[in-house]
């Protein structure tokens, strides 16, 4: 076996029998967990239909254009639900975020026995399941509309900022808290005057990270019925009007391009 030293000249080393058996025995058990996944997706796929997908996409697609034009000013009002429920749905979770992420940080979290694991259960649990998941949940308990998206993007949310920020939290300059401690300050004054100002610029990227992330999530939420522009594609999918349908997806696609171009352009004036 062939192995470069620092220098880069190569050397010859004896083959480690070990080693070999063990990656031969690793590629064995992939190449077999590979074969019988592929295995079972062809036992539930019809091939009939997926030889046949082209034909129908193509013929989908001449029926989808052109886009109905006029069908556009329908859309405003559920365009502007999608936008509140991307909104206030990144400020709700901000609210809450905050105090979680303060609690799950080391260097600020009240007991790191008690409430830091129950912070960090709270950014796992709320990670771990998807905001069209949790909206089809939320309309079966408080019935379909724009609060049930609202409330499904907002916790979606939690997790991802609250990790974040914690992360920011753990990584502050500790001299200058040091610095508030020796003037005597109390625990909420060193937290305003010591921490706040450090994490701020993060606060403010990842809130607008997020936003533009909520803003591409909350396109589809009416498919489960929790309002905005994703009902709109969905009333008109299961009528099949296709016209409908291509003007639904360039509304969204420029929606999505023009809250790229913000983020984008907030990201940078806080860099």
């Amino acid at each position: 076996m062939v192995v470069s030293t620092k220098n880069g000249l190569k050397v010859w080393q004896r083959r480690d029998r070990k080693y070999q058996l063990i990656s031969w025995a690793v590629l064995l058990i992939g190449t077999a967990i590979f074969v019988w996944c592929w295995q079972e997706i062809s036992r539930s796929t019809t091939w009939a239909f997926f030889w046949d997908a082209p034909r129908i996409a193509a013929d989908i697609g001449s029926r989808a254009m052109p886009p109905r034009w006029e069908y556009i000013f329908t859309l405003w009002e559920p365009l502007w639900d999608t936008l509140n429920i991307a909104t206030l749905g990144t400020i709700l979770a901000l609210m809450m975020a905050v105090p979680v992420a303060f609690a799950a940080a080391r260097n600020t979290t009240p007991s790191a026995y008690f409430i830091r694991p129950v912070a960090l259960l709270i950014i796992v649990s709320t990670r771990s399941i998807n905001s069209l998941i949790w909206a089809l949940l939320l309309v079966k308990i408080i019935g379909p509309g724009v609060m049930a998206g609202l409330i499904a993007i907002a916790i979606r949310s939690i997790g991802f900022c609250a990790k974040l920020l914690y992360e920011a939290i753990e990584e502050i300059d500790e001299k200058q808290v040091e610095a508030i401690e020796a003037t005597g300050a109390g625990r909420w004054q060193i937290m305003v005057y010591g921490i706040l100002p450090q994490i701020m610029p993060a606060l403010a990227g990842i809130s607008v990270f997020r936003w533009d992330i909520n803003l591409r999530e909350s396109t589809v939420l009416g498919l489960v019925g929790a309002g905005g522009i994703g009902l709109q594609l969905q009333g008109s999918l299961n009528t099949l009007a296709w016209p409908q349908v291509s003007l639904i997806l360039l509304v969204i696609l420029a929606a999505v391009l023009v809250s790229e171009w913000v983020s984008a352009k907030v990201r940078g004036a806080i860099i």
